[in-house]
């Protein structure tokens, strides 16, 4: 249910805002993303899993508040981080 280590190392390297950047809000949200989407295929199949359901939605809560604090600080970031996850908003 959650990310392997090459995809957060991957995830890390694209969304850095610079060299060995690992906790700009553009990596935490590009990582809560990742994880948001494999649990979601996760639901799918395990209806039932009222648990796991409930970490997902405090990790959804967690992006919403990064994705909140990143606008507050940069428009232009914000928007294009948004636009290169697919996010809706």
């Amino acid at each position: 249910m959650s990310i392997t280590a090459e995809e957060k190392n991957r995830l890390m390297k694209e969304y850095a805002t610079k060299d060995g950047d690992t906790g700009s809000p553009e990596v935490q949200i590009a990582i809560l993303t990742s994880r948001i989407s494999t649990l979601t295929e996760h639901f799918k199949t395990h209806k039932k899993d009222n648990h796991g359901r409930r970490g997902l939605l405090k990790m959804v809560a967690h992006r919403r508040k990064l994705l909140d604090y990143l606008k507050g600080k940069d428009v232009s970031r914000y928007q294009n981080l948004i636009q290169s996850l697919g996010i809706r908003r």
